[in-house]
């Protein structure tokens, strides 16, 4: 029984989308950190409950940091409150299946962790530049994805930002102002307590504004996590032992591919342009059809 748990798990982590494995991430590690404190209170050394904020979440203390580097990256996987995880994954699941959708699955993960990166950036400079914090800069940790999240939902709002939304008891409302919205809650956030997180919220919201700027002038700096992503997910798939082919269909050569291949992805980039300027509505059929085809 507990085989075929751990089985289940593992084929939907492996079989997921990248959306679907960062948010298996979260939880998982989530759910792992929370039973580590209860042991702990339960033997009443509630003092080492702390450590799992330590020790995976990010210090504003560069020294720290240098001692313990892998928390420029667990930080933001990592959550302790319930609520917390809770909002961000919602948010990251509306916004990240709309970034999968219309800026493609595959720069996901380096918009997530850039986004990450840059949050942390902030978090750190902000506690070691503004005096307001500096008696807490040494004390201090960040955890939490709200960075990335933040990241890859500004991202997709300045892909398509009169793309409309419906939310509960507001109706359609335009991404535009969504994002919006959240960027003026964290500026005015920052006195009222978690200053850092809010700092590294809206250090992630600029690389995500930034990102899709250089991204639609031809410039995309996730390639390296789009290039490590297309490794780890072909390391998983068998390798087939030879190529069948049916019919009179000529076999196409490297060159021919990939001349097809980036000749589709001009289409592709053409009809996101289309409805990023005047919305899904105002695609042709034949567009719908080869946008649904490629999303599939």
């Amino acid at each position: 029984m507990h085989g075929s748990i751990f089985q289940e798990i593992k084929n939907y982590f492996l079989q997921g989308t990248i959306l679907s494995r960062l948010i298996f991430i979260n939880i998982a590690i989530f759910i792992v950190a929370n039973l580590i404190n209860l042991v702990f209170f339960l033997m009443a050394r509630g003092p080492e409950s702390q450590a799992i904020l330590y020790w995976l979440g990010i210090s504003s203390n560069p020294e720290i940091i240098i001692a313990r580097p892998w928390t420029i990256i667990t930080y933001m996987f990592t959550h302790l409150g319930f609520f917390h995880i809770l909002f961000n994954m919602i948010v990251f699941y509306v916004g990240g299946r709309l970034f999968c959708q219309y800026i493609g699955y595959k720069r996901l993960l380096g918009t997530y962790i850039i986004g990450g990166l840059v949050g942390g950036l902030f978090f750190i400079l902000s506690y070691n530049f503004f005096p307001a914090f500096r008696e807490y800069a040494d004390l201090s940790v960040a955890i939490g994805a709200s960075a990335s999240v933040m990241a890859v939902f500004i991202a997709v709002a300045t892909y398509m930002p009169n793309f409309q939304l419906p939310l509960i008891l507001l109706g359609r409302v335009r991404l535009k102002y969504i994002a919006l919205f959240f960027i003026i809650i964290d500026l005015i956030s920052i006195d009222k307590g978690n200053s850092g997180g809010h700092i590294a919220h809206l250090g992630g919201a600029l690389w995500g504004f930034l990102y899709v700027l250089m991204l639609k002038g031809g410039h995309d700096f996730g390639i390296f996590f789009n290039t490590l992503l297309n490794k780890i997910q072909s390391s998983f798939k068998p390798k087939p032992k030879m190529r069948v082919h049916y019919g009179k269909e000529k076999p196409l050569s490297d060159e021919e591919y990939n001349k097809k291949k980036i000749e589709n992805q001009k289409k592709i980039d053409n009809i996101l342009d289309k409805i990023s300027k005047h919305g899904y509505d105002s695609l042709t059929k034949e567009e719908k059809e080869l946008l649904f085809k490629v999303g599939k």
